[in-house]
């Protein structure tokens, strides 16, 4: 079967449509109250960057609600650097080209908070205070000048069912996180040390702490 590729921006409006004038017009360029709400709620998001030779990462970033963001005025928002694992793909992507898009979710609602903008690394300034968890101030954060922000409707939540537990099956046909890391990660390590690395009470005490 042969593929009919989408070359130009006409041949896709075609295909899918022009969007509705509400949709087009509903990106805003600053924080309104229940933005900072939400973000407020928001315990996770998702970091999109590209470097300079058009290079993706998309960066899973986590907090306890209330610490994910640090909201420094209408249109600056901060992302602190907890311990991870040193690669900092997004951030290299940063160095070179600042324009970043992010998704923040809340659990248990299908609807998320988009915000695109250009980001800078920080590594010193009075509000890391302020972005303290569990007794560890950042050692860098992500400032984000917001050029853009709107919410995004809940359809793709909806198609996968994926707030609801009785479609959860975490291991049913992906092996567990100890065996994926010693058949692809960790050669020469026993599933049995990996999972003792990876089990809940051992893998938290390095959430925060290098």
């Amino acid at each position: 079967m042969t593929w009919t590729e989408i070359g130009t921006a006409a041949e896709l409006a075609t295909l899918l449509g022009e969007p509705t004038r509400r949709a087009r017009e509903k990106t805003r360029p600053a924080l309104l109250d229940v933005d900072r709400a939400w973000l407020a709620a928001s315990p996770f998001c998702v970091l999109a960057t590209a470097s300079a030779a058009g290079e993706c990462d998309a960066s899973p970033k986590g907090d306890p609600a209330g610490s994910l963001v640090h909201v420094l005025d209408d249109r600056t928002i901060a992302l602190a650097e907890r311990p991870g694992n040193r690669r900092a793909d997004g951030y290299r992507n940063i160095l070179e080209n600042p324009h970043v898009g992010l998704t923040f979710l809340i659990p248990g609602r299908g609807d998320t908070l988009r915000i695109n903008g250009r980001a800078r690394l920080v590594a010193e300034a009075p509000f890391l205070d302020e972005m303290v968890v569990a007794g560890h101030r950042p050692v860098l954060a992500a400032v984000i000048a917001i050029e853009e922000i709107f919410f995004h409707c809940g359809k793709a939540f909806l198609r996968s069912d994926l707030w609801q537990p009785e479609t959860w099956d975490p291991e049913g046909l992906v092996p567990r996180r100890a065996v994926l890391a010693a058949e692809v990660e960790r050669a020469g390590q026993s599933v049995a040390d990996l999972d003792e690395y990876y089990r809940p009470e051992n893998y938290r005490k390095g959430l925060y702490a290098q």
